[in-house]
């Protein structure tokens, strides 16, 4: 059974900061060894290159797959021979990623003044980006469309995914998302080992400017260790929700939702504030109920066991405050008028109004991006989106009057740094 825990001002914090413990690493069983392991083959792979990608494909894997990469032809096979209710189902749910992201787009500007002098700022799409698609035994086309899409808006040059291959190669589903979404070559190719590839290239797999996508604990920690030889959207951490209801919710939307993302991993978080102990009860004896209908159930139920939660809190208030506390990556809230809540939001990944906004909407088909910050860094982080596949480049042009009225207040502050040389690069053009 769930936990509940009525709100006193200290149990719920509590609670509260333990479940946000368990972020990407945090407490990590076997942390120092999978650090270990994942460095020794990203080092091997930088070294070797692509042999070390096939052996440690075949040594993880148990097989080396016939087929290595594939290009948008392709793809395109895939797409053709793919049943129409779910190609069609992706074409609609690309169609409403790619309207959302669209207003995304950010363009840059100039400013002249009357001196003559000219800043500016110009945007570019990332020349190269590398996506990494969990693979092998669960496919999961959605993501490919939420990592894609945004950076084809983005204008990034090529789009490189990597994907744990099945026996049978790259599932079919895919490649038809990949054709839909835009990548431009997919390599059969998963784990630590994939990363380091695009990380620092091999003879075949190219070297990219950044890295999304989810991925186990060895694909984060390689991401993790990788950046600053290119950038990456984030270190994902286990799936989490929060419910913010009241009287009039209905428990077995709530409990529905909150198993929707107790069954991704035994890791996942989920949770629910509310102000009505009637709620609180028929929602834990919902939980129950569902749980024996899942596939998924033995991940859901120890999921439930070990990170669930339910908050009676003492007020609207401090329901609200408890969820800004929690930064969930889903926040739910079943409210009379979920609305006048949202101003009053300011710490989740992803925010879904109302009885007929359920989670999953918004992870396959809504159009708002389900890479998410998660473990509570959404006090500082935000959704994988366009902005993520762009970089911005200044450019300054000043007139031979203008520094030279400049000149002095440039000269006071670099003696203040005691950098001689920069100021010298202003005091030499005027003797």
């Amino acid at each position: 059974m769930i936990k509940i825990i009525q709100a006193d001002g200290t149990a719920e914090l509590a609670a509260i900061e333990r479940l946000a413990g368990r972020g990407a690493g945090s407490g990590e069983a076997g942390a120092s060894e999978i650090d270990a392991a994942v460095r020794a083959i990203i080092d091997d792979v930088r070294i070797r290159g692509d042999a070390a990608v096939r052996e440690y494909g075949e040594k993880f894997d148990g097989f080396v797959p016939e087929r290595r990469e594939y290009g948008r032809t392709d793809m395109k096979v895939a797409f053709d021979a793919a049943d129409e209710n779910f190609s069609g189902a992706l074409l609609r749910a690309a169609e409403n990623i790619r309207r959302y992201h669209e207003a995304q787009k950010i363009s840059g500007y100039e400013h002249r003044d009357e001196a003559g002098n000219v800043l500016g700022q110009i945007v570019r799409g990332l020349d190269r980006v590398g996506i990494y698609v969990p693979g092998g035994t669960a496919a999961y086309p959605s993501t490919v469309l939420m990592n894609a899409i945004p950076a084809k808006i983005a204008g990034v040059g090529e789009i490189v995914m990597v994907t744990p291959p099945g026996a049978d190669g790259v599932s079919r589903d895919i490649l038809t998302a990949a054709w839909i979404a835009g990548v431009d070559r997919i390599i059969a190719a998963g784990g630590a080992q994939a990363v380091a590839a695009l990380a620092y290239g091999t003879e075949t797999i190219p070297r990219v400017d950044k890295i999304v996508g989810p991925g186990n604990v060895y694909v984060a920690t390689a991401k993790r260790m990788v950046y600053g030889v290119v950038d990456i959207d984030m270190i994902a951490g286990p799936s989490e929700i929060l419910v913010i209801a009241d009287g009039g919710a209905e428990p077995k939307f709530i409990a529905a939702d909150m198993l929707s993302q107790a069954e991704h991993d035994v890791r996942s978080a989920a949770m629910l504030v509310t102000t009505d102990i009637r709620i609180a009860e028929r929602t834990a004896e919902e939980i129950e109920r569902q749980l024996a209908l899942l596939c998924r159930s033995e991940f859901a139920r120890k999921a439930i066991r070990e990170n669930g939660l339910i908050i009676i809190a003492r007020s609207d208030d401090e329901a609200v405050a408890l969820a800004n506390l929690a930064a969930p990556e889903h926040l739910e809230i079943m409210t009379d008028d979920p609305l006048e809540a949202l101003p009053f939001i300011r710490n989740a990944g992803s925010v879904f109004l109302g009885p007929w906004s359920p989670e999953p909407l918004g992870d396959y088909y809504a159009g708002t991006n389900h890479v998410l910050p998660t473990s509570g860094t959404a006090r500082f982080a935000s959704p994988l989106g366009v902005y993520d596949f762009v970089k911005r480049m200044s450019y300054t042009l000043y007139t031979e009057e203008s520094l030279r009225r400049a000149k002095d207040d440039i000269v006071c502050i670099g003696e203040k740094e005691g950098l001689t040389a920069h100021t010298e690069a202003v005091k030499i053009r005027f003797r």
